[in-house]
Parts: structure tokens; C-alpha cells; sequence
């Protein structure tokens, strides 16, 4: 891992593809030489691409460590496989060229307010051994201030850019971006605070020297959320640890998790904050197993046919008699259902993981029940997505205009010590739903889309 100081070369990982995709409409508007119609203009505000994989050709990795009150560091991974090399360049050795534009708000009264701006131009020269390539940022930050940084990367080969949103902040010493992991094995940085079977790693306290390791384990957590036309309290863990172990700390201490579960490391017993690591499964973020794709189907099936599946001796056979029954008994119209509904519930868990898999969460219930947002708005309160309503066309005088509508969902950041990725829905401002006609629509072997509805 380097620092940036200008032009620079990096390390790498290799990408883990998910074999499966999404089915993208596109809507060509024709201009016919007897009428003129008119183009919206392109939002750019909107973020939908995030959570879109057939948009997002260039997917960096980022964490911010804060290793004072004064500074931190934003840590930035490329794939290798994201990247275009070219040896079109005066050297003719294969070299991928970015840049990074990075803005660091201050957040005070939900008011972003600039703080810092850094850009970099990047010359990566291929590395056939690296599968991965990080460096670090260092900037200046200010005691107990909540911060988001900006960070906008370009492709300059293939005209490709990155948008995202990194939350962090000084408030505590304890908390997690005091802490980073890494690789017992290899020494890289890890991006991610849910491990692998059997993976060893090192965790690190920024701040200092510490002898005691505290690891609170809590039990999965296992709950769904309610449909978002329902009014009912937020669901989070709200429930104690089930142990807590004190170990003799040092940074070159290999650390695994035996069971699946949530684990918070801290400094002290009595510190209720610190870093989170995960263990969801085997299989995570896939769908590898019969047994791993039933609970998902909640969403959409009673509690008493996933009981029946579960109970099931032959759990393929049950899900497969589930799809079929849906699609009328067409095995195509079935497998082009189980395609796009798990291929949903595995990008939910790539996305919006938090201390439970995504497709638990409330944007991954929506995410699989709606699809990819055709509108995403970020802001310091959290997210706003946007699903085009059936377009209306009206006319005048011989010209023609589209109106689109949307319904949106809005979700709320919610301040978590297990993760900065927790999000609510915030049902009191989603006055449309069409949940009972998305799960009619999935039942009757459609998938279901706000466009092309009958009503609302």
C-alpha cells in the first residue's frame, strides 16, 4: 500500500464474479419527421448506477482510517480486471491512466459543507502477478466532526467513472475507523468487514497500544423487514451479546471466526464501540445451496411454504415445484424467474450488507422485490430511489412531449456501532408501494415492474 504523492503505482485481488446478470430494458425514443419530441435532460445528480452492475463498468473498494483527530486516510482498491491497459503511450508498456477527484464534507445539522478537495492523476502500469492495486490518500480532519467523502473516479481510456459516497467520523477514539484489518498471510488491507470461511486476519488499532482484546459475539440476526405499506418499528439487533471474550492483544495475533454471528472487537469491556466483523455463511454473498435460497422466497411466499420447503428431505425439489407453480408449469418462464430473483438477492447482499446479509435489509427487500432504481440521490441523510411510473405522452399543436413520473422510496442512514452501511425505510414519506401487486405479479410467474402497471 502506498501514499499518493502525484503519479503512482499500486497493488491487487482478484474480482469474484457472480454468474448472473440482469435484464435491462431500453427505451429508444424515435423522432418522427412529423412531429418533435423532447428530451429530458440528463440528471446528473442521479446515482442509479451504483446499484446497477450492467452500468458500473469501474468498481473501486474504499475505507477511511482516522489515525488522529487531526488526519485520516482514505484507502482506495482497483481490481485488475476493472482496468484498461494500453500500450498506447510513449513507453509502450501496458498502463491503465485515471484520475481521482475527492471532496471532504463536514457534516454540521445535516449540512454538508465543504471542507477539503484533493485530485490525482494515476498512471497504473500492469502488473501480471497483482490482481489487485490500493493506495492511500492522507488528508486533514477535525476532532469530533462527522464527515462524507465524495469520490468521483475516471477511466480516461475508456471514458468510464465511479461515483460513490464514503460516510466517516472523529467522534470517538474507539470507534471503527480506528481499526483496520488485514491478510494474516499476505499482510494486504481488507475492504470488507465480512470474512470468508477459514480466513485468518490481523486487526489494528490506529491510536495506540492496547493488551486486552474484547470480541462480543451476537447471534445472527435473522429477522425480514415488513412490507414498506406497514407502519411498524424499525427492525435492528436489540438484543445482548451472548459472550464476550477478553484476549491477550498484539497486531500480529491471527484472529477467525468459528461461527456464524456478529462479532464487535474493542478496547475495553465496558466501551460499547469498536470494529465489526461478520460471518454470514459459506456460501455468502451467493446462493450455493438449496437451503441458502429458501429463506429469501419470504419476500414473496408464505411462512408456511418456506416451512415446507425447509422440512423438505429433497430442498431443490421444493424450490424448483415453488417456481414452476409460479410460471404455470413453463421450466423456461421458471428458470428466467430464478434467474433474475436470486441474481437480485445476490447483488442485495453485495450492496447493502450491513450487520445482517443485504437481502435482509429494507433497500435489499425493495432492490429484489422492484429491481435496480432507474433514479438514485444521495444526500447526508442517506438515499432517495426513484422507479419510472408508465409514461404519459400528451400532444399540442402537433408536437409531442414524455413526462416521466417516478414513485420513490426514501431510506434513512441510522447510526449503528456494528456498521455505517444501516439504512431504514422511511415509510411515513412512501405514499405508493404496489407491494400486494408486486408479490400477485411474482406469484403469477411476471416480474414486476412500476412501468408497466395497470394502476396504482
Amino acid at each position: 500500500m502506498e501514499t499518493v504523492t502525484g503519479y503512482f503505482y499500486m497493488s491487487a485481488l482478484r474480482r469474484i464474479y457472480v454468474g448472473v446478470f440482469f435484464t435491462v430494458t431500453v427505451i429508444v425514443a424515435a423522432c418522427l419527421p412529423s412531429c418533435m419530441s423532447y428530451k429530458p435532460a440528463v440528471d446528473t445528480k442521479d446515482l442509479s448506477h451504483m446499484y446497477n452492475p450492467t452500468r458500473a463498468v469501474l468498481t473501486p473498494s474504499y475505507a477511511v482510517n482516522t489515525f488522529s483527530d487531526e488526519s485520516a486516510t482514505l484507502s482506495v482498491r482497483f481490481f485488475a480486471n476493472d482496468l484498461l491497459f494500453s500500450e498506447a503511450n510513449q513507453t509502450g508498456v501496458p498502463t491503465a491512466v485515471l484520475a481521482i477527484g475527492i471532496k471532504i464534507y463536514k457534516i454540521i445539522q445535516d449540512t454538508r459543507i465543504l471542507a477539503d478537495t484533493m485530485t490525482y492523476d494515476l498512471r497504473i502500469v500492469k502488473d501480471t502477478l497483482k490482481m489487485e492495486y490500493a493506495y492511500d490518500i492522507p488528508f486533514k480532519t477535525e476532532g469530533n466532526s462527522q464527515y462524507v467523502a465524495e469520490i468521483k473516479t475516471l477511466d480516461r481510456l475508456r471514458s468510464a467513472m465511479s461515483q460513490t459516497f464514503v460516510p466517516f467520523n472523529t467522534l470517538s477514539p474507539f470507534n471503527s475507523y480506528n481499526f483496520l484489518t488485514r491478510n494474516y498471510f499476505t499482510g494486504a488491507r481488507l475492504f470488507s468487514h465480512t470474512l470468508r470461511l477459514d480466513e485468518y486476519i490481523n486487526l489494528y488499532y490506529a491510536r495506540g497500544h492496547f493488551d486486552s482484546l474484547y470480541i462480543s459475539y451476537f447471534r445472527p440476526f435473522e429477522q425480514i423487514p415488513d412490507p414498506p405499506s406497514m407502519l411498524l418499528p424499525q427492525k435492528q439487533v436489540d438484543y445482548e451479546p451472548e459472550r464476550i471474550a477478553a484476549l491477550a492483544y498484539s497486531d500480529t495475533m491471527p484472529i477467525m471466526l468459528p461461527r456464524e454471528g456478529i462479532y464487535l472487537c474493542s478496547v475495553d469491556r465496558k466501551i460499547k464501540d469498536g470494529y465489526t466483523l461478520f460471518n454470514f455463511g459459506e456460501s455468502y454473498p451467493t446462493m450455493a445451496t438449496p437451503e441458502d435460497m429458501i429463506d429469501p422466497l419470504l419476500y414473496i411466499a408464505t411462512r408456511d411454504e418456506v416451512g415446507r420447503m425447509k422440512e423438505n428431505p429433497k430442498p431443490k425439489i421444493a424450490i424448483d415445484d415453488f417456481w414452476l407453480k409460479c410460471a404455470a408449469g413453463n421450466i423456461e418462464r421458471a428458470r428466467e424467474l430464478i434467474r433474475i430473483y436470486y441474481n437480485r438477492v445476490v447483488y442485495s447482499n453485495i450492496y447493502f450488507t450491513s450487520f445482517t446479509e443485504g437481502w435482509r435489509t429494507e433497500r435489499g427487500m425493495i432492490y429484489i422485490m422492484y429491481g435496480p432504481p432507474d433514479k438514485v440521490y444521495k444526500s447526508p441523510e442517506g438515499d432517495m430511489w426513484g422507479y419510472r411510473k408508465q409514461v404519459v405522452k400528451s400532444s399540442w399543436g402537433g408536437r409531442y412531449s414524455v413526462a416521466d413520473d417516478y414513485v420513490f422510496f426514501t431510506f434513512k442512514q441510522r447510526n449503528s456501532i456494528f456498521s455505517d452501511n444501516d439504512y431504514f425505510l422511511s415509510r411515513s414519506e412512501t405514499q405508493i408501494t404496489s407491494w400486494d401487486q408486486a408479490v400477485s405479479d411474482w406469484r403469477k410467474g411476471v416480474v414486476f415492474h412500476f412501468d408497466n402497471q395497470s394502476g396504482n
